[in-house]
């Protein structure tokens, strides 16, 4: 498309598009006859501008902030205008030089291409079509679907524009994207939060009703504001109507988010789990709109250096009894053991106003990687499970992750239980089974003792960097067993079980590219359980590695971004000697 200068006036040679220059950066499109989306080109780096559809005069909705492209495009976001296709209307668009590459390359168009365009993009985990991707908010399952809602910037791969994206799956690993389900309004960006099924219609929306629950944040010349506001569906959470009487709960508090509300039996009222600053508010409520507060859990409990945040509020059985014990999971940034965010979990008792941690001395962490954060579980999961999904990422360099169509992904889902181990209640995650349906091809590595190195010269030929591997592991004596994910480029994760001090170590200092942030070459460390056989499950998938140790009792998640696949796998004993007893390969895919 080219531009033709006019006085005043950037007139495109489609026809149906005219820019006109104001005065400080200031400028109105003209828009003849609209088509379902107007694509903006952006540039990462580029300071932000803000864009207003504009009909009849008024401002239609609240301003998307869009980093449009001055020297350069590194890709294209699409701007809705399907309410006005075929309709004359104006574009204001305000922060944006006459000079700007953006006046040449923007369009309209019928279609927007979402073909992925990313090397590092996940084959079989979550991640957003385009934009940038965080927490995980309101999920719930209903009639065979899993419905995830996650803090979505529509507008680019930066932070900014939160809404709640939407994506179903049926299996738990393929996700289709349902669009943006719930947009910012007068009380602010929408954060995040939780949905559940009112199947008492205890709201008055409606047997079944999905309701969600979502922190409103403002930002005005006297400071930023959160508050609780609340939004219904009745057609299984396509699309939601907000309550008139937003927001439901307010605080004075600077720090006061994601709600996360679940029914509480005994009592027969709902609670609301809130963060506020370092320690988490609990709120009841009979109808979901009117709520009482009713205590708070923080102090001198668990890790606090930094905010804590997305709480959740589960009851777990305990492995091999008939007891259950209440699980507060908190999120907290920063603080984590290997620094930026991580989950920690506390255990005990709730009687549906107040918790009460049975360890208090003691803290507990979900997840021992660098890239696990926000977790939360799936209201109305079938069969009584308990199944989580965390972001995967750290805020330390999330803003420079080596991508540019996409920034974000999720865990693969995780099954949660407890078990008890030396008199203490721990959180078992394991891999929820749904994945190992996803399984295309399998490799079958026959038994193999390692006494001094041993080198698998091929795991899968011709895999894409996304397989899963399950090995059982005989000790025989030796102080440490090692082994290395390597590719042919010299790259490689090194992880080892260090047996006297009973940890598991992974080091992806040397995994691939490393030098987008200092805070990005890491090793990461996690206890283990005694024993002389090792389970360990490693899911591997283009930019991220998920070990999994006797089936959940440790997790450790870190993001890797290799110049190739890894296709080999090195082993060491020191010390002694090891046997690998079982080792299958699996190679996942859509």
């Amino acid at each position: 498309m080219g531009i033709l200068l006019c006085a005043g006036l950037i007139a495109s040679a489609q026809g149906n598009l005219q820019i006109r220059p104001l005065a400080n950066e200031q400028n109105i499109v003209l828009v003849k006859e609209a088509k379902k989306y107007l694509l903006l080109p952006v540039q990462d780096n580029a300071p932000e501008g803000k864009v207003y559809i504009i009909v009849n005069n008024q401002h239609q909705g609240v301003a998307a902030n869009v980093r449009l492209a001055r020297e350069k495009v590194d890709y294209y976001v699409p701007l809705d205008l399907s309410e006005y296709e075929g309709q004359d209307i104006s574009i204001d668009v305000q922060g944006m030089p006459e000079s700007s590459l953006c006046w040449k390359k923007i369009s309209l168009s019928d279609t927007f291409d979402t073909t992925n365009r990313e090397k590092f993009r996940p084959v079989y985990h979550h991640t957003p079509s385009y934009g940038w991707m965080n927490d995980p908010n309101g999920m719930f399952y209903k009639d065979g679907v899993w419905h995830l809602y996650f803090q979505h910037n529509p507008y680019g791969s930066t932070w900014g524009n939160m809404t709640w994206g939407h994506s179903t799956t049926t299996d738990l690993v393929n996700w289709k994207f349902e669009g943006d389900a719930i947009l910012p309004d007068a009380w602010g960006s929408i954060f995040s939060g939780s949905a559940v099924v009112d199947y008492g219609n205890t709201a008055g929306f409606g047997e079944g009703a999905v309701i969600a629950f979502y922190t409103s944040a403002k930002s005005t010349p006297w400071g930023d504001t959160q508050t609780q506001s609340m939004a219904y569906s009745t057609d299984n959470g396509k699309t939601f109507t907000k309550y008139e009487h937003n927001p439901v709960v307010t605080s004075v508090k600077r720090d006061f988010r994601d709600p996360k509300v679940v029914w509480y039996a005994p009592g027969k009222h709902w609670v609301m789990v809130l963060a506020g600053g370092q320690e988490m508010e609990f709120y009841s409520s009979k109808n979901l709109k009117d709520w009482k507060y009713e205590s708070s859990f923080g102090a001198k409990q668990g890790a606090h250096g930094g905010v804590w945040e997305c709480p959740d509020l589960i009851e777990l059985p305990v492995e091999g009894t008939k007891e259950k014990k209440w699980v507060l999971i908190c999120n907290i940034n920063p603080g984590g053991p290997f620094g930026g965010n991580a989950a920690q979990y506390f255990v005990g008792t709730f009687d549906g106003k107040k918790f009460v941690n049975e360890s208090p001395t003691q803290t507990k962490w979900m997840d021992w990687g660098k890239d696990h954060y926000a977790t939360v579980t799936f209201n109305n999961a079938p069969a009584g499970r308990c199944v989580a999904l965390g972001w995967m990422s750290n805020w330390q360099y999330q803003a420079v992750l080596p991508t540019m169509q996409f920034r974000g992904s999720n865990t693969i889902a995780r099954d949660l239980t407890l078990y008890r181990q030396d008199g203490e209640l721990l959180l078992r995650c394991a891999p929820s089974a749904e994945i190992e349906q996803a399984r295309e091809g399998k490799t079958v590595i026959p038994s193999f003792k390692v006494s001094d190195s041993y080198e698998l010269p091929s795991l899968i030929d011709g895999n894409e960097g996304a397989y899963e591997i399950d090995m059982t592991i005989k000790n025989a004596g030796a102080s440490r067993i090692a082994f290395n994910l390597e590719n042919g480029k010299g790259e490689k994760v090194k992880m080892y079980y260090d047996v006297m001090r009973k940890q598991f170590v992974m080091d992806r200092s040397e995994s691939g590219k490393v030098d987008f942030s200092t805070d990005f070459p890491a090793v990461t460390v996690a206890p283990t359980p005694e024993t002389d056989n090792i389970r360990l499950r490693l899911f591997v998938d283009r930019s991220s590695i998920e070990a999994f140790g006797e089936e959940g009792k440790f997790v450790m998640t870190n993001q890797i971004f290799p110049s190739e696949p890894y296709n080999k796998m090195s082993f060491v004993s020191v010390r002694g000697n090891f046997t690998v007893k079982s080792m299958t390969v699996y190679r996942i895919n859509y």
